[in-house]
């Protein structure tokens, strides 16, 4: 499938690219405090890179690894599980250093400190638990508007967002209450308390981001590639053995050659069995999947059809 990759129409990525740098610049003249969220997965290092594509000079020649001069207007946003893939950590604060920019983290276990998260036992998935360090991180540092790289083609609930996502002074979605967008008109206004999530990469799939990241050459934690790593297979998914996914007696630990197409919570992400070792590679593996890289890898998501809507509703982004 690779030799195909050079005959692949690559101008609907120009227009893309134009209408993410328009919205991004659109919250930086809309908004007093916006953040940058950046967890290092493959949306948000695109979303990132676009960024400084919109705010800075680029001063790398085309093929290169990107590099830019100048600082961004807003800083950039993690919400820490405590439970992230160790390479993915590792991979942000090396990106955060090279660029210089301001990295806020919110942390899932200060939440846990304070009272306002308490888990039923130490192994359980944080990520659902995350919503509430995100709202905490929000109101702390008054942010009014919070940058992501969420994709309408992910999942259900995703594809009825607006590119402005309006939340009210609880942090929560409500669908039926969504401002119109017609033109690329957007309505910014917000009461105080409220703020809004905003996706320059809504209208992107998950073939566009791969295509994008091999053109533009851009960095991404190595877990996206080919690698060996234990895993034992639990209804239908490959689930990585860690210390917050360890295997049950009945399991079978086998060694493996992986990739993650999605990263977040350990206790709730999984990998996929490929050999694809550069971004070409992944670009042919994405043009014959048919199922999104949520519901490939993501065991919260199975719980039910509306398992992310419910989330969403209380303030996950």
């Amino acid at each position: 499938m690779t030799h195909l990759l050079p005959d692949v129409d690559h101008r609907h990525l120009d227009a893309l690219e134009e209408e993410a740098i328009f919205i991004l610049r659109e919250v930086a003249g809309a908004f007093e405090r916006p953040g940058l969220l950046f967890s290092s997965g493959k949306d948000s290092c695109v979303v990132l890179h676009l960024a400084e594509k919109a705010f800075k000079q680029k001063l790398s020649k085309p093929g290169e690894r990107p590099v830019f001069a100048g600082k961004l207007p807003f800083p950039l946003v993690h919400v820490d599980t405590g439970h992230n893939f160790p390479e993915v950590i590792e991979f942000r604060d090396a990106r955060v250093a090279e660029m210089g920019e301001r990295l806020i983290v919110g942390h899932l276990e200060d939440s846990m400190k304070k009272g306002t998260i308490r888990l039923a036992h130490p192994l359980e998935s944080r990520n659902g638990h995350q919503t509430v360090t995100l709202l905490e991180t929000i109101e702390e540092h008054r942010f009014d508007c919070m940058i992501g790289g969420a994709r309408r083609d992910e999942e259900k609930a995703r594809a009825k967002e607006r590119i402005f996502s309006h939340r009210d002074s609880f942090g929560q979605w409500q669908p039926k209450e969504q401002r119109p967008e017609l033109w690329n008109l957007f309505n910014t206004r917000i009461k105080p308390g409220e703020h809004f999530r905003a996706f320059p990469i809504s209208n992107w799939t998950e073939l566009d981001v791969w295509l994008y990241i091999a053109r533009e050459n851009i960095p991404l934690p190595n877990i996206y590639y080919t690698h060996k790593r234990e895993i034992y297979r639990r209804k239908g998914l490959l689930v990585p053995v860690t210390d917050v996914t360890p295997p049950d007696a009945s399991d079978t630990v086998e060694t493996v050659d992986v990739r993650f197409r999605t990263v977040g919570d350990m206790t709730c992400t999984c990998p996929v069995e490929s050999d694809a070792a550069t971004t070409a590679d992944i670009v042919a593996e994405t043009l014959q999947v048919t199922v999104s890289e949520r519901g490939a890898t993501r065991m919260d998501d199975r719980t039910s059809e509306a398992s992310m809507e419910r989330r969403k509703k209380e303030g996950y982004f």
